[in-house]
């Protein structure tokens, strides 16, 4: 027998083994060339060829020297070959499996899958190969039963890492890519192996965190959210001082961060601006936007506060700090008599602009100026809604407000009211519900009338119910002639009879008499 014969025949490949070995090449090289990721893989698989090529030449050198076949050499020798041939072929298989078919498919299963087929076909290939030459696998079974017992002791905590990355990968609930918050330690992950995971810090630090660890501990993922694009929600806090409206100030910055799209910040949600927190000296407030890139924070939201210093520079708003300041003002009483004198000014320029107010004299608008009320509300916010017992009239001092009348299930905007503007008079005289809902337009500052106020001034001078009864039987009605286009007269003898009806209701309402 030659020694090619030898070989042939301690590889079991009578006739076939230069075909083997030359397709098994082939697709190496293959291999190599459309999968340059995979090369080093391939080299493995190569380098286990070799072994088997060595082993096989050693095991022919035996059985060519005259050994027989149950030469304990010439067995052992075989067998090795053999497993590593078994190990290559894996290997090669394995890349064409998981990179080309699965690839193909658009299937990305774990790796740890990966290495747990091929760890089992390495295994089942060194059984048969066992069994094939003759070896008892009962006893192997049995030994390695005791001996995975005292691993399973010995190595609970590295048992417990490689179970915990099975677990990771095979449920998806980790996976490469991510950022994620492990113990105030955010990164990106990098890789998921065994034993480990691998997660990058935007310091350009790479930590290893042992599996066990992350199925221990609480894990956040960041920016994930079912069904939704990964964004995460950014805060930028400043503060301002109270000199400045809260509106004011929340529009100026919302406006400035909306006005042109910002490099790595999402378009929905669009970012806002909120108060936070009342201090000693000034008022926290924050910009909330959503970032597309976790791994720039820290840029973006240094592009933020550029946007949010201009803006306030822009509107005439310069940002607060912390301080504290100590006033000192001689208070005597020429001082608050001067204060409250032009207080009272003020609120008797606004009384003379109302209407049902006119036959009062002037002491009696100054006595009906002390007792309103400063009632400021904000933007977007109801001054009085329809259909509410409110029974007290509004004198708006500034700003503006829109009415709107609700009807047939359809809400529409009818008036615009401005500084020095009125309403609410029909409440204030009759107690009727509001006719309208007023909707502060801008921040507003109102005086407010109430019923108790007013009570003293008609009880003192009931006559002029019936002035004021004339002044809402004219308002009431020119609403309706504007809309439905009536004549001078139509209106007038619409508001003589409208006028003793409100009269009754006002003397009802307050209680006085009819005399």
């Amino acid at each position: 027998m030659s020694f090619w014969e030898s070989l042939q025949t301690a590889a079991g490949m009578e006739g076939d083994l230069h075909w083997i070995a030359l397709a098994f090449l082939a697709a190496a090289l293959l291999l190599a060339a459309f999968l340059p990721a995979e090369r080093l893989r391939i080299r493995s698989a190569l380098l286990f060829f070799a072994f088997f090529i060595a082993g096989l030449v050693a095991a022919g050198a035996i059985h060519f020297s005259g050994a027989t076949p149950d030469h304990f050499g010439y067995r052992t020798l075989r067998w090795a070959a053999l497993l590593f041939f078994g190990v290559a072929v894996v290997n090669l298989v394995g890349i064409v499996l998981f990179e080309v078919l699965l690839t193909a498919l658009r299937l990305r299963p774990p790796r740890i899958l990966r290495d747990l087929l091929l760890a089992v076909s390495y295994i089942a290939i060194a059984l048969v190969l066992l069994s094939r030459n003759g070896f008892d696998l009962t006893g192997i079974v049995a030994t390695s039963a005791v001996i995975t017992a005292v691993i399973g002791f010995s190595l609970a905590d590295t048992l417990g890492n490689i179970m915990g990355g099975m677990a990771l990968q095979m449920e998806h609930t980790i996976e490469i890519g991510d950022w994620i918050n492990v113990d105030g330690m955010e990164g990106k992950v990098k890789e998921i192996r065994w034993r480990q995971t691998s997660i990058e810090t935007r310091n350009w630090d790479t930590i290893v965190i042992p599996n066990s660890v992350l199925m221990k501990t609480r894990v956040s993922l960041l920016g994930h959210r079912q069904g939704a694009a990964r964004q995460q929600r950014r805060w930028v806090y400043f503060n301002v001082d109270y000199r400045f409206a809260p509106t004011t100030v929340i529009q100026a910055v919302e406006d400035a961060l909306r006005a042109e799209p910002i490099s790595c910040v999402a378009a929905e949600p669009a970012p806002h601006c909120i108060m936070t927190d009342f201090k000693d000296s000034y008022a926290t407030y924050a910009a909330r936007y959503w970032i597309v890139d976790l791994a720039m924070t820290d840029p973006t939201d240094s592009v933020v506060r550029t946007r949010i210093y201009t803006a306030l520079r822009r509107a005439g708003i310069p940002p607060s700090i912390p301080a504290q300041s100590i006033f000192l003002t001689e208070d005597n009483d020429a001082r608050r008599e001067r204060k409250e004198n032009a207080e009272i000014e003020r609120r008797v320029h606004a009384v003379e602009r109302v209407e049902l107010f006119a036959k009062l004299t002037p002491e009696e608008r100054r006595e009906l100026a002390a007792r309103l009320t400063v009632a400021p509300f904000v933007r977007g916010e109801a001054l009085t809604k329809q259909g509410a017992e409110a029974h007290w009239l509004y004198i708006i001092s500034d700003g503006a407000a829109e009415v709107h009348v609700s009807m047939n299930g359809r809400t529409e905007k009818v008036a615009v009211l401005k500084a020095g503007d009125f309403f609410g008079e029909m409440a204030l005289m009759t107690g009727e519900p509001r006719r309208a809902t007023v909707v502060a337009a801008s921040d507003v500052v109102c005086y407010r009338l109430d019923k108790d106020a007013f009570k003293q001034t008609l009880e003192r001078r009931p006559e002029i119910a019936e002035d004021i009864s004339h002044a809402l039987a004219r308002r009431s009605v020119e609403l309706k002639a504007v809309r439905d286009g009536l004549s001078e007269e139509t209106l007038r003898r619409r508001a003589d009879h409208a006028q003793g009806a409100l009269l009754d209701k006002i003397r009802e309402f307050f209680g006085l008499s009819g005399d």
